[in-house]
């Protein structure tokens, strides 16, 4: 059975939304801490992770508060090296696939996510680059292109692949649907419509309203603390914008 797990998480983050996915998938007891990125405890560097990022682990040892983590307690960091300790953690979960060719499979696709559509999303929506737009679609295709027919990711069973790359569009759809990025007015709206409409992405739409519907996204995604976070994030930076113009 494994040991007492606290989770060191924040709302706003999708590579913490990623290990708090895989617990719940996994069915693993833990307590989640949540960190404010703005504003981080001064405990939380030396105690946890020196590098003073989300996610982290504190695993094992006496139950404590999660502000005094046990020194007996191994801390443990970075959502991808944490995706697969969850998996190890609980071997019976489908979260890490025994075949061979299925975990490579699982592990491409999470490098895909990395390699090619995040890298449009953060363009586009963090940066407002130029032709940030269609880079994104092209983006999202390229991580379509690698979905089965069918199920998830790798098949019919939800994995690391699925975790990694969920908490990612769930803050693109926010973005784009309320129109909340460093891109022009209206532009993440025209970008969403295109994403609930055209026949080009039906594959994508089903894969990511499946994995919407789990219980384990229900459970972790606060879309109302998004939407106001990230009204305050780029509505400040479009005024401060307008000013400068």
């Amino acid at each position: 059975m494994p040991e007492t797990i606290t989770l060191y998480t924040a709302k706003v983050c999708p590579y913490a939304h990623r290990v708090e996915l895989a617990l719940e998938e996994a069915g693993a007891p833990y307590k989640a801490y949540q960190i404010d990125l703005q504003n981080k405890p001064e405990w939380y560097a030396p105690k946890v992770n020196p590098a003073s990022k989300v996610p982290a682990v504190a695993y094992g040892g006496p139950a404590t508060l999660p502000e005094s983590p046990s020194p007996e307690s191994t801390k443990i960091a970075e959502s991808l090296v944490l995706l697969e300790f969850v998996a190890d953690l609980y071997p019976n979960s489908p979260l890490l696939p025994k075949d061979p060719v299925l975990r490579a499979k699982a592990r491409f696709f999470i490098d895909a996510v990395g390699t090619k559509l995040n890298p449009k999303y953060f363009a586009f929506v963090h940066r407002g680059d130029a032709g940030g737009a269609e880079g994104l679609l092209q983006g999202i295709d390229d991580i379509q292109k690698l979905l089965p027919d069918e199920g998830y990711a790798v098949g019919k069973d939800y994995t690391i692949a699925d975790a990694a790359v969920t908490p990612f569009l769930a803050r693109m759809e926010i973005s784009l649907k309320y129109d909340l990025g460093s891109f022009d007015v209206g532009e993440g709206v025209k970008v969403y419509e295109t994403l609930q409409t055209d026949p080009k992405f039906a594959r994508f739409r089903k894969y990511f309203n499946d994995s919407k519907a789990r219980p384990s996204f229900q459970k972790t995604f606060d879309e109302s603390y998004l939407v106001e976070s990230y009204k305050k994030r780029y509505e400040a930076a479009r005024a401060q914008k307008k000013k400068t113009d």
